[in-house]
């Protein structure tokens, strides 16, 4: 347990959410043509994929049936619960209109929110739900009854 008596110097590598799925190859696929990732790392269970740019992420998916999985429980595939994944771009109306052009089906039209968001989402092939957004200005006044 790290407490803050420890002198304790973290230095992470990376950081990353790993999505379980039972579609690896449509995930792979998906990822690469939408969005430029490329695989890093890719066996019959495991996935290990990074975002095009200057600063690459990370981004992880594991079938349920893999060798190691803890028995029980094993972990579920992803169920569209408790989880979204949040792609952050430089011109999300410029993506949007390149995937409709190419026969993307979107999820949530685009759209200028009141918090200070354009975004749309698409579903991923494990129905993940990708909020796909540029950080804009807010509506003035919004977050004012919201902050502590």
């Amino acid at each position: 347990m790290y407490t803050q008596t420890q002198k304790v110097t973290l230095k992470f590598t990376d950081m990353y959410a790993v999505y379980i799925t039972n579609k690896l190859e449509e995930t792979q696929a998906f990822y690469e043509r939408w969005f430029g990732f490329q695989t890093l790392f890719n066996s019959s269970w495991f996935l290990v994929m990074t975002s095009p740019g200057e600063t690459p992420r990370t981004l992880a998916f594991l079938t349920e049936s893999w060798p190691e999985a803890p028995a029980p429980p094993r972990y579920p595939a992803y169920r569209q619960s408790g989880s979204y994944l949040t792609l952050e771009v430089a011109d999300v109306a410029a993506l949007y209109e390149s995937l409709r052009a190419e026969g993307m089906s979107i999820h949530y039209e685009l759209k200028d929110e009141p918090w200070g968001q354009r975004r749309f989402a698409v579903l991923d092939p494990s129905d993940i739900f990708l909020d796909i957004v540029q950080q804009i200005e807010p509506q003035e006044g919004y977050w004012d009854q919201y902050m502590r």
